[in-house]
């Protein structure tokens, strides 16, 4: 299970939000940046995409988007594939994480978390 490291400020601007997107859920729930979370949006549009194929797409750096995709692999949001080229060498090809998969990790995240809250809670005036 990825570890979330949200702020009790985006827990916050969530609650306050009428409608959040999926983007905002994301950002809040694993701990992310914004750009990560559009960057698991992109490859989940693009899948198979090598860093600078991203980089292209997101109009971004690909060092920054490098980064990025560490994080989503940490996270659990993302896999990274080894593809042999015919001319020689290899090149990474990344995947997001189907959104099934998504929605049932940021449940199981959501929900350990909300634990650790309830334990602490219970742990006042002791």
């Amino acid at each position: 299970m990825a570890e979330a490291d949200p702020s009790p400020e985006q827990f916050r601007d969530l609650m306050l939000e009428d409608e959040p997107t999926f983007s905002e859920v994301l950002v809040c729930v694993f701990g992310i940046q914004q750009h990560e979370a559009r960057t698991y949006l992109t490859l989940l549009d693009y899948s198979g995409s090598t860093v600078e194929e991203l980089a292209t797409q997101l109009d971004r750096d690909r060092s920054n988007v490098n980064r990025s995709l560490s994080t989503l692999r940490e996270k659990g949001l993302a896999e990274r594939e080894r593809r042999l080229l015919d001319s020689g060498g290899h090149v990474y090809q990344y995947t997001a994480t189907p959104l099934p998969e998504t929605r049932e990790l940021l449940h199981e995240t959501l929900d350990a978390w909300a634990g650790y809250v309830h334990e602490r809670i219970d742990e006042f005036g002791e």
